[in-house]
């Protein structure tokens, strides 16, 4: 069981920006297409943050030409080369699954004032 934990301790990364459910956010993954490889920019709302330790996740939403995008990221892989907060949401749930069915100005969150 040690072990596993050591291993872990490796690949956890040392310095990520604290982003909660509600929250919109840049993420810049690594994309690999043959033997090349790209930085790729998603942005959107984060819905949900599931799991501890080198196995979270978080899942970040939006919409692109009308339908929505769903994607389910590893808070500590080594395809996540950045995460930037682009604005702080108001919100009273742990998950926002709900938003799922909303359209237009009713899938906005509000910005929380500081």
């Amino acid at each position: 069981m040690d072990a596993l934990k050591l291993i872990a301790q490796d690949s956890v990364k040392a310095e990520i920006p604290q982003f909660e459910v509600g929250d919109t956010i840049r993420i810049d993954v690594n994309i690999r297409e043959g033997d090349r490889e790209r930085i790729q920019v998603f942005e959107g709302t984060v819905i949900a943050r599931k799991g501890s330790g080198i196995s979270e996740t978080f899942t970040v939403r939006r919409v692109s030409y009308g339908v929505g995008v769903e994607r389910v990221l590893p808070l500590h892989s080594p395809n996540v080369k950045g995460i930037k907060i682009v604005r702080k949401g108001r919100v009273r749930r742990a998950k926002l699954y709900f938003l799922r069915d909303r359209v237009g100005k009713a899938a906005k969150v509000k910005e929380q004032i500081r």
